[in-house]
């Protein structure tokens, strides 16, 4: 089947007159083609075995388009596909141009037939001096990206899920959720000594839903220098949506390094962070800490940090159950930033359904001067690279929402930082730090104040100088807070981690810290 060629559907208007409640595309009889996940993986092995064929450029009035006039560029929701009709989904496309230079083919599935789909400069609203420059009803040689839209938060209301936007980039919200973190198809590369590679989705398939359906299918193709995929990924909207992804790959070349479900976000400043940022809100990120959920329930938690200079973290997880990148302080007091509403991001965790191997999951901190700035990646690493002429599979769920903690394990509600040693005195050791752990809920939050607790800490490098464990009295949730004295000495950088127990169970989440010194030690 070609991945080109789109039909218009305003050509198709005259014979969807007797069916109206059909979407307009549907019945552009003569081309539609049969279509399944098993062609579409034929289709990527055997274009695998040619060099990459990167899209012709973009021309006419889309290949100028600046950062203005793309702001200027504005979907008509009245042709959104779907929208004619009662069905409980509605696609719409992005504008192709500007950073969106390789144009997106995208097709509908209906009873295993697969006809394309495209949208004319009618479809969009051209403001100020724009629409001077741009043809009417001139279509378009693809789409950028795609928006999928659904009554998540109200039944009257179309609300956006999903998009899909550059590269093999993708966002989706639970209820009530704003956007924030992104995920991507798959990452290559990423933070090496070379240059990172980054796949893009060329052609979506979706399928049409049922006046009833609560869940969507689409398939996209994968293509990049060294693989291609075949992509199956089912969404369900709700209070946390899920995303089922079931993805072939197969490899043109060997591969130095694959990430599985790769996550990227924003941390800019925390309560623990020693960056200084003159700013009036508390702290501003979409993620504060990666999570890894083992499959014996024990929970990992690694607040974020803003470096000086690039950090690389592995963790090696036999037992790996899920990992992700999590918000968990909920309440607008939290960041007192009214616009971008921090406290509404989604959190993500990434469950895999079939057998990954052994490997890590791999987090990446990079320095950020602007909040705009996307510097935390986080990936699961197989531990064999993919070589040239193989394939595999992978499949994963992924959950995006509020993701509250549960469980009978304390988990990890705050992290706090600040100079050693005694509050109100002179500071004697410009090696020491103190680092405050909050522990809230669980079994935990409910013990006395004097039940005999043990704090577990280690320490790659330096020396505990003392901790203290006490209960929070008059808090508004059972929180037990930890403190730790460590003096870092001559090391630049210094691996933490602290859980409770009372000397047979583990009582709470395992917090893990990376102290990467910013100033030189003295």
């Amino acid at each position: 089947m070609p991945l080109s060629a789109p039909i218009t559907r305003r050509s198709a208007l005259a014979t969807l007159l007797a069916s109206a409640a059909l979407p307009r595309t549907a019945l552009a009889q003569g081309l539609t083609q049969p279509f399944s996940f098993d062609w579409l993986k034929a289709t990527m092995e055997t274009r695998a075995k040619s060099p990459d064929a990167p899209p012709a450029p973009l021309e006419s009035f889309l290949q100028n388009l600046t950062y203005d006039d793309y702001r200027n560029i504005y979907f008509r929701p009245v042709a959104a596909h779907w929208s004619d009709t009662t069905l409980p989904f509605h696609a719409s496309p992005f504008h192709p141009g500007w950073l969106f230079k390789d144009p997106v083919q995208i097709h509908e599935v209906h009873n295993g037939q697969a006809a394309p789909i495209s949208f004319t400069t009618d479809d969009f609203e051209y403001r100020n001096d724009v629409g001077d420059r741009v043809p009417d009803n001139a279509e378009l040689p693809g789409i950028a990206g795609l928006k999928l839209t659904h009554p998540l938060n109200r039944p009257d209301k179309f609300d956006e899920v999903v998009t899909f936007l550059g590269a093999s980039y993708f966002r989706a919200l639970g209820r009530g959720n704003s956007y924030g973190l992104s995920a991507r198809g798959l990452a290559i590369n990423t933070w090496l000594q070379g240059p990172e590679e980054f796949p893009r989705f060329s052609a979506f398939w979706v399928e049409r839903p049922q006046a009833l359906d609560t869940s969507l299918t689409l398939y996209a193709a994968l293509d990049s220098a060294s693989v291609t995929g075949a992509y199956k990924i089912t969404i369900t909207p709700g209070d946390d949506t899920t995303m089922d992804v079931e993805a072939t790959l197969f490899f043109r070349d060997s591969v130095p390094q694959l990430g599985l479900g790769p996550l990227t976000s924003m941390f800019y400043f925390a309560e623990h962070t020693e960056r200084d940022f003159d700013d009036f809100r508390p702290q501003v990120h979409d993620s504060e800490g990666l999570q890894i959920i083992r499959k014996d329930g024990n929970t990992l938690f690694r607040p974020l940090n803003n470096p000086h200079r690039v950090s690389s973290s592995y963790f090696n997880e036999p037992n790996m159950a899920q990992f992700g990148l999590i918000q968990r302080d909920r309440r607008y007091e939290d960041y007192l930033d009214a616009g971008a509403r921090y406290h509404d991001r989604p959190s993500v965790m990434v469950e895999p359904l079939n057998d990954w191997g052994p490997g890590t999951v791999r987090l990446v901190e990079i320095p950020a001067e602007l909040e705009i700035d996307d510097n935390i990646v986080a990936f699961w690493v197989p531990k064999d690279a993919p070589q040239a002429g193989t394939s595999r599979t992978y499949a994963w769920r992924m959950h995006w929402g509020a993701l509250p903690p549960s469980g009978d394990l304390a988990w990890v509600q705050g992290t706090l930082a600040g100079v050693g040693g005694p509050s109100g005195v002179p500071l004697e050791n410009p090696n020491l730090r103190k680092f405050v752990i909050d522990f809230e809920g669980g079994a935990l939050g409910d013990m006395d104040p004097d039940t005999d607790l043990i704090p577990v800490i280690t320490h790659s490098a330096g020396e505990i100088a003392g901790h203290v464990l006490h209960k929070v009295e008059g808090a508004a949730k059972p929180t037990w807070r930890l403190f730790i004295d460590i003096d870092g000495g001559d090391h630049d950088l210094i691996e933490l981690t602290a859980h409770i127990t009372d000397g047979t169970t583990r009582l709470s989440e395992t917090w893990l810290y990376q102290w990467l010194r910013n100033t030189a030690p003295t």
